[in-house]
C-alpha cells in the first residue's frame, strides 16, 4: 500500500464570493453567508475592483487565495499615460457626488461622465451639502447638464438623504467625487451602522480631507448594494480611443457621421457637423472645449 497521500487542501472545493474592500494587494471577499475572507491573489495578478466576483480557495479559516474572476457585467476605471487604476466592476450606476463647499471641478464632472458613458453606466450626478445658504452658483453651473439630460439630485446628507433612497433601489452604485464632498456622510446617513469616518474639510484650502483610502462595497440590501471610493483629484481617460470619446458626449451622437470628412477631428476642418451644431446652439461651448482639450490628451 502506498504511504502518499493526498493533500487535504485537495478535498475543499473552490468557493465563489465578492471582493468588498480593495486595498492593493489584499482583497476582502465575502462568500454567500456573508462571511468575509481575507485573500491574495496567485502570483502577480491584482487587477481586481470592488465588486468584483471571484473563485478562491481557502489556506485558513479566514484567509484565501483568489483563482479567477468571473465575466464582469462592466468595469469603471481611470487611466493615465502609464497605468490604470481600477474603480468597481459590476456597477449599474455611478454617483458623481459634488457640493457646494468646497467647490467641485467641473473638468472632474465631465471626466466622469464620460467614462461613465463610455462603460455603459448611467451616471446620477449628485449635489450635497445644499443647506449651505451659499448655492446658486453651484446650481447654476448644473442646468447645463440636466439641460442634456443627466439626472441631478440637489440635497444636504446631514439633514435629509431620503430623496437619494429611490434612486438606490435594485441598483449596484458607486460613489465618485472629490474629497470632501460628502461620500462618507452619505453612507453614515444611509447605513449609520457603517461607522464611516469623516473629517472636517478644510475651508482655508477650499478642499476636503482624505478619508476614504480604499474602495468598500455596503449592502442596502439584498438587492441594492452602494460602493464608497477614495477621494479623487484627478480621472484619466487614457484607456478610450478618440472614437469612444466623442461617442460619449451624448449630444454630439446625433451629429457623428455628418460631417464632410470621414476623420474630423471636429477642431477646425471645414463643414464639421459639430462645429455647426455649436453655431446652432445645440452643443455648449464649453462641452466642445472639454473634448477637444481630451481629444488632444488622449492623441499625445
Amino acid at each position: 500500500m502506498s504511504n502518499l497521500s493526498t493533500p487535504q487542501s485537495a478535498f475543499i472545493a473552490p468557493l465563489q464570493g465578492t471582493v468588498v474592500a480593495a486595498y492593493g494587494k489584499r482583497f476582502q471577499v465575502e462568500l454567500a453567508d456573508r462571511q468575509t475572507i481575507s485573500c491574495v491573489t496567485r502570483g502577480k495578478k491584482t487587477d481586481l475592483a470592488c465588486g468584483d466576483r471571484v473563485n478562491l480557495q481557502l489556506t485558513d479559516r479566514h484567509e484565501g487565495v483568489i483563482d479567477s474572476t468571473l465575466p464582469r457585467t462592466s468595469l469603471l476605471y481611470r487611466s493615465n499615460a502609464y497605468k490604470s487604476k481600477l474603480l468597481a466592476a459590476n456597477v449599474t450606476q455611478i454617483i458623481i457626488v459634488l457640493a457646494t463647499q468646497p467647490s467641485f471641478y467641473e473638468a472632474l464632472l465631465n471626466r466622469c461622465l464620460i467614462a461613465a458613458e463610455a462603460a455603459h453606466i448611467k451616471p446620477l450626478i449628485l449635489l450635497n451639502k445644499c443647506d449651505l445658504a451659499d448655492n446658486a452658483q453651484a446650481k447654476q453651473k448644473l442646468a447645463l447638464y440636466s439641460g442634456l439630460g443627466y439626472p441631478v439630485l440637489a440635497l444636504s446628507a446631514k439633514e435629509d438623504i431620503a430623496s437619494l433612497r429611490p434612486y438606490l433601489q435594485g441598483q449596484a452604485s458607486i460613489l465618485v467625487g472629490q474629497s470632501g464632498m460628502g461620500k462618507s456622510t452619505i453612507i453614515n446617513a444611509l447605513l449609520p451602522d457603517a461607522a464611516v469616518r469623516t473629517r472636517e474639510v478644510s475651508l482655508s484650502l477650499d478642499s476636503g480631507k482624505h478619508t476614504t483610502t480604499a474602495a468598500h462595497l455596503y449592502h442596502l440590501d439584498a438587492h441594492s448594494h452602494l460602493i464608497d471610493s477614495p477621494g479623487l483629484q484627478e480621472f484619466g481617460l487614457h484607456h478610450l480611443s478618440t472614437d469612444e470619446l466623442e461617442h460619449a458626449f451624448i449630444e454630439f451622437r446625433p451629429h457623428l457621421g455628418k460631417c464632410r470628412f470621414n476623420n474630423c477631428k471636429h477642431l477646425q476642418e471645414p463643414d464639421c457637423a459639430i462645429k455647426q451644431a455649436l453655431t446652432k446652439g445645440q452643443i455648449s461651448p464649453e462641452r466642445l472645449a472639454i473634448y477637444q482639450l481630451l481629444r488632444a490628451e488622449i492623441e499625445h
